[in-house]
């Protein structure tokens, strides 16, 4: 941030003399327009992908339709002790096995067991224990590591680019408020067709309507990763590896398998630690269940809370005794610094919120997808109706009205095209999740050509159209790839947001403006 700031003073000395006047509204107008443009790419994307990632659980089970909707709720031990019977006759010696139950939003159980420095797993049904072999694909997950880590990037430099962008994001919501005096007024002002005046009207009202989520996804999501970005305060406050790795271990629900003793025993039945369970936390808030070291002496059994009606998501468990059932230790408390990042860390992802509470979440982070991509529209129109009939596009705005094409209409036919990639593609095909994500990065790639090549207004009508065909035609594809299953709420959210697009693309049909001459 230092470092930032520094970059930030450093350009400011070289702008325009209207910017050294003591006025601090032009200097924060400045500093507003610099961090979205600089940022504002790479925003869109994060806040389009996070704004789907709301729904990951109900996406990836539409792209995998071969499992099918649970015909009743599940019943949390029954499922375990179904898992704990598949795991015995796969891994019976395995340090240690995993099973991760179901939600509320989901229709698969999986069986996991440690294999090197990862884990190998199985997806069941949670009802009758048989075994799925789904179609391969990395579903809602994609888009969810996609917002905040850029996938092809390396792990840490795709974080630090997001984070670094999330911290400009931040300083022009704070400009932005500055710049805007009546900001609250404008938000109930909007007028069609104005051109510059238009668009400042919709960034207005769009920065306007979810102004303290705004806030709060980006403010948190720079906590979440706080340790990477800023470690100086916890190293000074911990300075010993030891105290380090027990901050880690009270962030996360993690068994550590003990040495096996060498000597055989029957893992004691499960129901008495369910049952404890339930009384503690209340009937079906466990999520997961680890058992370290099955069959010996020092076996461990390990029950999770889930986050379903508590928005900090640090960890609630129990520990057992594997041989007699005993309990070891129940975790219902942490630290304060660990309790304050839990909060930060739920209040962004909204584990804890019920459907209505989901959908809130999808509607506003859309409404800041759209401030983000109205801004980067606004600087390409003001410049544009600075120039002169004679004038010629300096190529800096023709580059960014081009990237602006691919970044918002083009993401939009990229997204769907991962969708029908995993409808379309072969189900035997070798690294086929691999390809559904390759697809969605040679479309991205080729949106970005076509806008290249193409007039600027050209472009857009094109490109909206397609996607509004793509998104359109969704549910027609999913009927006739799998016409056994329903997905009426994927369907709907599919047509509407082909109307949006449609309706963009009449708009932008019906307005005239000098781009078209490009």
């Amino acid at each position: 941030m230092p470092a930032l700031l520094a970059f930030i003073c450093m350009m400011r000395k070289q702008t325009s003399s209207h910017l050294k006047s003591s006025s601090l509204r032009p200097s924060m107008a400045w500093l507003h327009t610099w961090a979205g443009i600089l940022a504002g790419w790479i925003l869109y994307a994060m806040f389009l992908t996070g704004s789907v990632s709301y729904f990951r659980e109900e996406l990836t089970q539409w792209m995998q339709p071969e499992i099918p909707a649970l015909a009743a709720t599940p019943d949390a031990l029954r499922t375990t002790q179904l898992g704990m019977q598949m795991l015995q006759e796969i891994a019976p010696d395995n340090a240690q096995w995993t099973i991760e139950l179901p939600g509320a939003r989901g229709n698969t159980a999986y069986a996991m067991w440690q294999a090197g420095d990862g884990f190998e797993r199985i997806a069941y049904d949670p009802l009758s224990g048989k075994q799925y072999t789904p179609r391969d694909t990395a579903g809602g997950e994609f888009f969810y590591y996609f917002h905040f880590s850029l996938h092809y990037f390396p792990r840490t430099l795709g974080r630090w680019i997001t984070g670094f962008c999330a911290m400009l994001m931040l300083i022009g919501i704070i400009s932005g408020l500055i710049i805007h005096k009546k900001i609250f007024a404008d938000f109930f002002t909007f007028r069609w067709g104005k051109g510059q005046r238009s668009w400042l009207d919709a960034h207005n009202a769009f920065s306007v309507l979810g102004l303290p989520f705004h806030l709060m996804i980006t403010y948190t999501g720079l906590v979440m990763l706080m340790f990477m970005y800023m470690p100086w305060g916890r190293d000074a406050a911990l300075t010993t590896p030891q105290e380090r790795a027990a901050l880690t271990a009270e962030m996360r629900a993690r068994l550590t398998p003990d040495t096996r003793s060498g000597q055989p025993a029957t893992l004691t039945p499960i129901a008495h630690m369910f049952a404890e369970a339930d009384k503690h936390w209340g009937p079906g808030n466990v999520e997961r269940a680890i058992i370290s070291n099955p069959g010996d002496t020092t076996a461990r059994v390990m029950l999770v809370r889930g986050n379903a009606g508590r928005i900090s998501v640090s960890p609630h468990y129990m520990l057992f005794n594997g041989q007699n059932g005993n309990i070891l230790q129940i975790k219902d408390q942490a630290s304060a610094a660990v309790t304050s990042w839990g909060v930060m860390y739920g209040l962004h992802l909204g584990r804890y919120a019920d459907t209505v509470t989901r959908w809130l979440y999808f509607i506003i982070s859309l409404a800041g997808t759209a401030m983000v991509a109205t801004g980067l529209i606004l600087w390409t129109v003001k410049r544009r109706q600075r120039l002169n009939q004679a004038e010629t596009a300096a190529p800096g705005l023709k580059l960014v009205e081009r990237m602006n094409i691919a970044c918002i209409a083009g993401l939009s036919i990229a997204m769907t095209a991962y969708l029908w990639g995993n409808r379309l593609l072969p189900l035997e095909m070798a690294q086929r999740s691999a390809w559904e994500i390759h697809l969605f990065f040679i479309v991205w790639g080729i949106t970005l050509l076509h806008a290249c090549c193409r007039p600027v207004r050209r472009a857009w009508l094109e490109q909206l159209w397609l996607a509004t065909a793509l998104l359109a035609l969704l549910p027609v594809l999913d009927k006739l790839t799998n016409p056994h299953a329903m997905f009426v709420m994927f369907d709907i959210s599919a047509l509407t947001l082909a109307v949006a697009h449609g309706v963009l693309a009449i708009k932008m049909h019906r307005t005239r403006n000098r781009s078209a001459k490009v």
